[in-house]
């Protein structure tokens, strides 16, 4: 099994799109437009297995201190091989190379965040409130039920 890493490019951007879908309709992951995740797509990280799109992140800075785990997906098909994880350490360890000084995911997989070293916080500790400009367009606004998380860099 070949499992590889990468920066993305706006040609990958059809498959991601397709990988997220399924999460995407049940309202566990936010609708990014293809237009979003072309001025984004320095931020995304894409793991292929068998040369396969396999999952991806974003790490998403939002300040010099925080940037957020954002659009965590790993596909049906490959779960239970760590490459979730895998992912977040990926954030982890390019939120350090940009400085920043906390990582935050707002998750509904609260032990898979713990067991990557996040732990609990309130949304009222979330100092930078531009994070909550996303929320308006979530089906689950305004009743979120996500969980915050931080891990300190």
């Amino acid at each position: 099994m070949e499992i590889r890493f990468y920066k993305p490019t706006v040609a990958d951007i059809p498959l991601m799109q397709a990988l997220v879908k399924e999460e995407v309709e049940k309202g566990k992951i936010l609708l990014r437009t293809e237009d979003e995740m072309a001025t984004t797509i320095r931020s995304y990280t894409v793991v292929e297995v068998d040369g396969k799109l396999a999952g991806f992140t974003a790490t998403h800075i939002h300040s010099p201190r925080l940037a957020e785990v954002r659009s965590l997906v790993v596909g049906k098909e490959f779960r239970g091989l760590k490459l979730g994880k895998k992912l977040v350490e990926a954030c982890i360890n390019e939120a350090k190379e940009y400085g920043i000084k906390q990582l935050l995911s707002l998750t509904y997989e609260k032990g898979f965040f713990e067991s990557c070293g996040f732990r609990e916080i309130s949304k009222e500790e979330i100092p930078e409130h531009k994070i909550w400009a996303d929320c308006i367009r979530c089906k689950h606004f305004p009743i979120c039920d996500e969980i915050a998380m931080v891990i300190d860099l």
